[in-house]
């Protein structure tokens, strides 16, 4: 039994004060429409409608029920409206998780550009290094970094390109300790650790001439879990040390921090945004995550070519 149709022909009927104009009206026969309002009565145990051969009359309990039912309708009506407009027009709240260092710095940047282009859609913005569950968080859209494929989870996933990271240390660091020539003469240096699910801590795994290389190092005096911590570290002098291409880029840029064994890369992740699925996608996340495929890429692209020019330490 479809209550809310049911309801629906009810008030055609009131509206019309017959039944064969309101059948008409919504293009069913006129047995389905007293088929109908039989068994809402017999639903409700109450008569609503008093028929004679040429006309119908509102019962006084069918007025009192007419007036609800308008009422029930008039918001379901603007439901399915509100519905339907979200997947036609981006708008409302846009839940999005991201990787910290990540997520500062090529997120950050592509929702304030979205956002220019979609004023209706506010963002909240979540950064942690723990990788949520969509559903049982609340996230619309997780960006996510990984140095596999993503384990299957019935998410929906694109990849956005991937991000490496560079060694990096001061120059007075280097002035005093001597510039490493070699992955075998790190050994000797301080090498500091980032703290992380993502990389092993007690080794490099380092892509160069030769192909890639394992450089393993003892246990450090000193490990952090967040990459603008070690970029500080870095600064100061304490050693040398693995930061992304983006964190690495302005301390390049500044001379704050010179590049060590600059024709090797490591630690290379792939980017991925996830969503819960493809089907009856809202208009906020299905065009954020198109702004995401087209924005990230190519601010990835800028970020390797402009690390590219300190190729000399």
């Amino acid at each position: 039994m479809d209550t809310l149709q049911m309801m629906r022909i009810f008030v055609r009927i009131a509206e019309e004060g017959s039944f064969t104009e309101a059948a008409q009206r919504l293009n069913i026969t006129n047995a389905n429409a007293s088929r109908s309002i039989a068994q809402l009565e017999a639903h409700l145990r109450t008569r609503l409608l008093n028929r004679s051969t040429r006309r119908v009359a509102l019962t006084e309990a069918g007025q009192r029920y007419l007036a609800r039912c308008e009422r029930i309708l008039a918001y379901v009506d603007e439901a399915e409206a509100e519905a339907a407009d979200a997947q036609a027009r981006p708008s409302g709240k846009l839940q999005v998780h991201a990787t910290s260092s990540f997520g500062q710095i090529y997120v950050l940047p592509a929702i304030l550009r979205y956002r220019e282009h979609n004023p209706a859609v506010s963002v909240e913005l979540t950064l942690s290094q723990h990788v949520p569950d969509l559903l049982d968080e609340g996230y619309d859209v997780s960006l996510q970094l990984s140095m596999f494929d993503l384990p299957d989870s019935g998410f929906v996933s694109h990849r956005l390109g991937d991000v490496h990271s560079v060694l990096c240390a001061a120059p007075a660091y280097l002035s005093e300790r001597g510039v490493p020539r070699s992955v075998q003469e790190l050994r000797g240096h301080a090498c500091l650790q980032i703290v992380s699910s993502v990389f092993p801590r007690d080794r490099w795994h380092l892509e160069g001439p030769n192909g890639r290389e394992t450089f393993e190092f003892p246990p450090a005096d000193f490990q952090v879990n967040a990459i603008e911590a070690l970029n500080v570290a870095l600064r100061e002098g304490a050693g040398i040390g693995s930061l992304p291409m983006a964190t690495a880029l302005p301390a390049l840029r500044s001379g704050a921090l010179v590049r060590v064994l600059p024709d090797y890369q490591l630690q290379k992740l792939t980017a991925y945004v996830l969503y819960p699925s493809r089907q009856y996608l809202d208009a906020k996340i299905r065009t954020f995550v198109d702004f995401l495929r087209e924005f990230v890429p190519q601010a990835l692209a800028a970020d390797k070519s402009a690390l590219s020019m300190y190729c000399q330490p």
